[in-house]
């Protein structure tokens, strides 16, 4: 069977798929039912498969037809065809592409926007201060992607950075993206407070989930303790003086969070909540992967966050991704450009789901 065969025939239930949800967002009864907001929403996720595979079997049709011409007794006509074929070619593969990562997606949380962990690990202030270069490399990646970001919870490190910092990225492909951030990354460098010149070595991880709404998964009030505090940390001197920090505890696992960043004690709880939902649905989507075919996700790593991932050389300016054996640029990685990193990342991705075909 050939690729087009094999993508006709996953692009033919997402057609079936987009006949029942036309059929059911026409319906005016349904339109102020709780879901009608996702039901819209996953219409709109395959109108963006659906329209370039129109667009994807118009061009497969054109470069079968300059091939032919190109090889064929025209001379004129082979010649010209020549000089077309390379853009032909170039603008079928980068649609397949698009096609592809689309089509062959298995994750049902992919058009969702991300929940970002970042947290200090070994390294003290230095960890710290590493966990804070990577909370501003995600800031200006969304910057250059036009994403929204928003502060969830942060704990800052004694000589600046983060102990932890959460935070939510909306935008197009933002979970699409960001997941493949998730793991162990290193940082070896020389610290300020080195007065040797040596270089240290610190580590920090970063979990990256698909934000969940209270439609996706249902928090049962009574399986939940929740508290006001003081908040604490920098902030100015009234953020102490009124408890407006909200921590929820999920008594059945024992999963606590905490959120301060707001002033609003119901907006913090809002959050909280919403961090929480998030984190128990990220344990349910874990079991769920880890019974998925292990040979394609070992292409790119399984995301696990222990697993190291990438390595940042302050010394040799390049930063080294594990799982692809290749370096980047540090100074293009530290503005914020992973286009080139993910977008390899995305590749190997692709090649392991089509090989598991």
């Amino acid at each position: 069977m050939s690729l087009v065969d094999t993508l006709s025939s996953r692009v033919e239930a997402l057609k079936k798929r987009q006949t029942e949800l036309e059929t059911a967002a026409a319906d005016p009864q349904r339109a102020g039912k709780p879901d009608y907001p996702r039901l819209l929403q996953e219409l709109g996720e395959l109108q963006k498969t659906l329209e370039p595979w129109q667009r994807y079997l118009v061009l497969e049709q054109q470069l079968q037809e300059t091939r032919e011409l190109a090889a064929g007794d025209d001379a004129e006509m082979a010649e010209l065809a020549e000089e077309e074929l390379p853009a032909v070619v170039a603008a079928h593969a980068e649609l397949e592409a698009q096609i592809l990562d689309r089509v062959l997606e298995d994750d049902e949380d992919i058009g969702k926007p991300a929940v970002v962990e970042i947290r200090a690990g070994t390294g003290g202030n230095e960890a710290a201060l590493f966990a804070g270069d990577l909370f501003r490399i995600y800031g200006r990646f969304a910057d250059l992607r036009r994403w929204k970001v928003e502060l969830l919870e942060a704990s800052e490190g004694e000589a600046g950075g983060f102990k932890e910092v959460v935070f939510r990225l909306s935008g197009e492909d933002a979970f699409r993206l960001m997941r493949f951030e998730s793991g162990g990354h290193r940082v070896q460098r020389v610290p300020a407070t080195e007065t040797q010149g040596r270089i240290h070595t610190s580590a920090a991880t970063v979990a990256v989930m698909p934000e969940v709404e209270e439609l996706d998964f249902e928090l049962n009030p009574d399986e939940l303790e929740i508290s006001a505090m003081r908040s604490g940390g920098p902030g100015g001197q009234s953020v102490n003086k009124t408890s407006s920090a909200i921590r929820v505890v999920h008594l059945p696992t024992g999963l606590a969070v905490k959120c301060q960043v707001e002033k609003s004690q119901l907006r913090n709880k809002e959050m909280a909540l919403q961090l929480l939902r998030t984190r128990l649905y990220e344990i349910e989507r874990e079991k769920r992967d880890s019974e998925r075919d292990s040979l394609r996700r070992s292409q790119v790593g399984s995301g696990d966050r222990s697993q190291r991932i990438r390595t940042y050389n302050w010394p040799q300016s390049r930063v080294t991704d594990h799982r692809l054996g290749k370096n980047f640029a540090l100074e293009g990685v530290l503005e914020g450009k992973l286009d080139a990193i993910l977008g390899a990342l995305q590749m190997a991705d692709r090649e392991a789901k089509l090989a598991a075909l």
